[in-house]
């Protein structure tokens, strides 16, 4: 008896909980309205089954308990039973799956008019594309990739020259037009997912997945990575600006082009003042170092950048170093080599050419403090 009052006390709280449920979807700003219809049939169709079977062991436990001088007999099988059971389990899992699928063809059938996005992932950032006045996205490969091509497009593909690049974590759409998003990844698996349009995919390494949605309520989204992808999965977050397309249109117009980035890149090395900084800037992004330190100040999985140089950090240790030069080269060759304190020792190394390093130390140095003399006293360790 202990175990059905249990068990029914069970199904009453779980009824309960769900009919006030203190968690609920965010608003819906999208046309996958059947998205949530989906999910409604789902709870529906499972939460009745929790509580028939639930209900019938309740029942088996109270019916069927032990009683002095009666014995159970033995009922090896029951046709009609199983003919029922059957064809109930039949019923509910078509019931479960039939509309999921024809919503999930719709949902990666796009409209012929829609606007194209390309989200590209990276531990632990994103990254947006849109194709340019030809209307066509240019090749990709993963041997492209580089600081000066972060997202691995063809440079000898025409189609791409014109191509419009968002290397930041929020990109802008227009109110009402159907968006077609093209998924791919350079390294690990990911998920882009906007919870407000109902809308996530698979970001999978060698495979471009795709999806759509129509954005029907103006405002700025968050969209997350839904896939766990390591240590900075947490800190994988972007935004969707949904506004009119009058303001899209300005906003995209002032986007830079591949074959511009391409130009810049190539311009030589003294031809503008901060050029060192500038590479340094496009080799975090590329990198994926801007995924764990931040340059405004705020936390993340390591120190920020902002005001490192000429900091005295304190290691796991207790030793102390002041952050120079020397102290950056050495950590980002190395970084298992020493431990901040506060921080846990998951930087990967990094391949970068002594070039390459330098102007990853010169963005750094631009981003703190020039040392002081005080932090070079003898107590500092080096």
């Amino acid at each position: 008896m202990t175990m059905a009052v249990a068990l029914l006390l069970i199904v009453v709280a779980s009824v309960l909980f769900h009919v006030f449920n203190p968690w609920w979807t965010t608003p819906l700003a999208s046309n996958w309205q059947q998205m949530d219809d989906t999910l409604t049939i789902t709870l529906v169709i499972t939460g009745a089954f929790f509580v028939a079977i639930n209900l019938f062991v309740v029942y088996a436990l109270v019916r069927f308990r032990h009683r002095e001088g009666r014995r159970a007999t033995e009922q090896p099988e029951s046709k009609r039973l199983e003919r029922w059971l059957i064809g109930g389990t039949t019923v509910g899992i078509m019931a479960l799956l039939a509309p999921g699928l024809v919503v999930y063809a719709n949902y990666v059938r796009a409209p012929h008019d829609a606007l194209v996005l390309e989200v590209v992932s990276q531990q632990w950032q994103w990254r947006f594309r849109f194709p340019g006045a030809d209307g066509k996205l240019g090749a990709s490969d993963a041997r492209f990739v580089g600081a000066a091509n972060p997202f691995g497009l063809d440079p000898a593909d025409p189609a791409g020259q014109d191509d419009l690049l968002v290397a930041a974590d929020e990109v802008h759409l227009p109110l009402g037009r159907p968006v077609l998003v093209l998924t791919r990844s350079h390294d690990v698996l990911h998920d882009f997912f906007v919870p407000s349009f109902r809308a996530r995919m698979n970001t999978v390494p060698g495979q471009v997945s795709r999806f759509w949605f129509t954005p029907t309520v103006a405002g700025r989204y968050e969209a997350l990575c839904a896939q766990l992808c390591g240590v900075g999965h947490p800190n994988m977050r972007g935004f969707v600006l949904v506004q009119d397309v009058a303001a899209f249109n300005a906003w995209q117009a002032a986007l830079p082009t591949f074959a511009s980035t391409l130009a810049k890149a190539a311009a030589p090395a003294g031809a503008a003042a901060g050029s060192g900084v500038e590479q340094g800037r496009a080799l975090a992004d590329a990198k994926g170092c801007t995924a764990c330190h931040t340059i405004d100040g705020s936390p993340r999985v390591g120190p920020t950048w902002k005001g490192l140089y000429g900091k005295t950090e304190t290691m796991a240790d207790g030793s102390r170093a002041l952050v120079d030069e020397a102290y950056l080269r050495a950590f980002i060759r190395d970084p298992q080599a020493r431990q901040v304190k506060g921080f846990a020792p998951v930087m990967p190394k990094i391949d970068l050419s002594d070039e390459e390093l330098a102007a990853l130390v010169t963005y750094i140095q631009s981003l703190g403090n020039p040392p002081t003399q005080a932090a070079t006293d003898k107590g500092v360790q080096r």
